[in-house]
């Protein structure tokens, strides 16, 4: 990618992002040129697909929760085209690795809720707690994990609706930070280097 083209790129994405100075921006677009690599761009792909997505969460960020993983192209995948281009790839950074308590509110929200119908449903807790807690026996631990959901429920679902909105999560996470990541980790522990830059994070 050239200098123009890049350049071209960094204006209009740097006015719509929050997190990041411009040259982090610049920084940024360079590393998802990388990352696409040469053949994606000869062959019209401008984006990361999920699978290579999945790795980066992989192996710079440490996630391994595949249920996770896919909500979280999901959320970064803006326009529903399976690809994640360089103003999503920026824009999902700049909340995933500097959002503000409330952009990362909204973000883990979004990545909770599976279906896309806005809500955390019983079935959907279920799934992500079963799936991330280390499995014994089957039966043993869709047992234990029926027991985590009922106590879930109890504690943030104050509507009483039997599942969660995003007041509800709102309101559970402000009264108690830790629960921000109740049902997964889906927000970075790790830093994001950039070549000739400082970490990003």
């Amino acid at each position: 990618m050239n200098q123009r083209t890049v350049k071209k790129l960094v204006e209009p994405i740097s006015k719509t992002v929050k997190g990041f100075k411009r040259s982090e921006v610049e920084c940024l677009i360079r590393l998802f040129h990388s990352l696409v690599g040469r053949t994606g761009w000869k062959s019209g792909n401008t984006g990361l697909d999920r699978n290579k997505f999945r790795g980066i969460l992989h192996n710079i960020f440490g996630m391994t929760d595949d249920i996770l993983m896919n909500r979280v192209f999901s959320a970064f995948d803006k326009d529903n085209d399976n690809y994640i281009n360089a103003k999503e790839w920026v824009k999902g950074l700049s909340v995933f690795l500097r959002g503000t308590f409330e952009e990362k509110l909204k973000f883990c929200f979004e990545v909770y809720y599976l279906n896309g119908d806005g809500y955390i449903s019983r079935e959907e807790i279920f799934d992500m707690l079963k799936n991330s807690l280390y499995q014994s026996s089957e039966e043993e631990n869709d047992e234990g994990v029926k027991e985590l959901v009922d106590i879930t429920i109890k504690k943030m679902d104050y509507d009483n609706d039997g599942k969660i909105s995003f007041a509800d999560f709102e309101k559970a996470v402000r009264e108690d930070r830790l629960l921000l990541e109740v049902f997964g980790p889906c927000l970075p522990e790790t830093q994001l280097c950039c070549p000739r830059h400082k970490p990003v994070n």
